[in-house]
C-alpha cells in the first residue's frame, strides 16, 4: 500500500518513513502544502498522513482541495494541535481520523491499517477467502491454516489484490499502488510475483485464486467467508 506523508518536520518525516517502510508500506513524502496538494491530485495513494501546520498551504486546505477534486483515499491528520475545534475542522474538511503528537508508532500503524480495511469494506484485520486467510495486522497469510512464506513484495501484491477482491486490477494500477514512482514499469517483476503467488497459494492447481484477465490485468477470485 502506498502512503503519502505530509510533514514539514524533517526528522519526524524521516522517522515515519522509516517506520512505515519497515512495516511493508511504500512511502512518498512532501514537506509543504502546495506540493502535497499537487502530489495527491496527480498520483494514486491508498492513504495520506497530513500535518495541519504546513508551510505554503495549511493541511486542512490541502485535505479540502483533495476532497473537492473527488480524491477519496483515507486521510489521517497528525498534528500537535489538540483542541477539539481543530479536530472538528479537520474532520469536516474530509479527514477520516485524527492523531495528536506525541504518539506511539504502534497506534499510528493500527489506525492506518483500520482506515485501509474500512476503505475496502472490511471490519476486521483477518479476512478469509476459502482456505486462504490474510491477517493485515500481523501481515500473515495462511493456506489451510498453515503459514505461507511470502517476500515483502509478494505480500504487498497479494494484500492489494485481496483488498480489491473481485475487481480486475491492471498492471499499471498494481505498480502505482505498490511501488515507488521510479519502479521499472517495463520489467516482468510483477508477472514473477503473480506466478510465485499462484504456486504458493495453489500448489495443487485446484483453487485458481488469481485470474489473469487478458489485456486488462489480474483479479483475486476466491469468495469471502462470512
Amino acid at each position: 500500500m502506498k502512503v503519502l506523508i505530509v510533514e514539514d518536520d524533517n526528522d519526524l518525516r524521516r522517522q515515519l518513513k522509516t517506520a512505515l517502510e519497515s512495516r511493508g508500506y511504500t512511502v512518498e513524502e512532501s514537506a509543504d502544502g502546495e506540493d502535497a496538494e499537487f502530489m495527491g491530485q496527480e498520483y494514486p495513494y491508498d492513504l495520506a498522513i497530513v500535518d495541519l501546520g504546513l508551510p505554503k498551504l495549511p493541511g486542512v486546505e490541502v485535505i479540502r482541495r483533495w476532497r473537492d477534486a473527488q480524491k477519496t483515499f483515507p486521510v489521517l491528520i497528525l498534528t500537535a494541535r489538540g483542541d477539539w475545534q481543530d479536530k472538528v475542522e479537520g474532520l469536516e474538511a474530509g479527514a477520516d481520523d485524527y492523531l495528536v503528537k506525541p504518539f506511539h508508532i504502534e497506534e499510528l500503524v493500527a489506525r492506518l491499517n483500520a482506515l485501509l480495511r474500512r476503505a475496502a469494506g472490511h471490519a476486521t484485520p483477518v479476512m478469509r477467502y476459502g482456505p486462504v486467510t490474510l491477517d493485515t495486522a500481523g501481515r500473515v497469510v495462511t493456506l489451510n491454516d498453515k503459514p505461507v512464506k511470502l517476500t515483502s513484495y509478494e505480500y504487498r501484491t497479494l494484500e492489494y489484490l485481496i483488498l480489491n477482491a473481485g475487481k480486475t486490477i491492471s498492471k499499471t494500477e498494481l505498480t502505482e499502488h505498490l511501488y515507488h514512482q521510479d519502479f521499472d514499469r517495463d520489467s516482468n517483476v510483477l508477472e514473477v510475483f503473480i506466478r510465485r503467488l499462484r504456486q504458493k497459494l495453489d500448489p495443487e492447481q485446484t483453487l485458481q485464486p488469481i485470474t489473469t484477465v487478458r489485456g486488462l490485468g489480474y483479479r483475486f477470485d476466491l469468495s469471502p467467508e462470512d
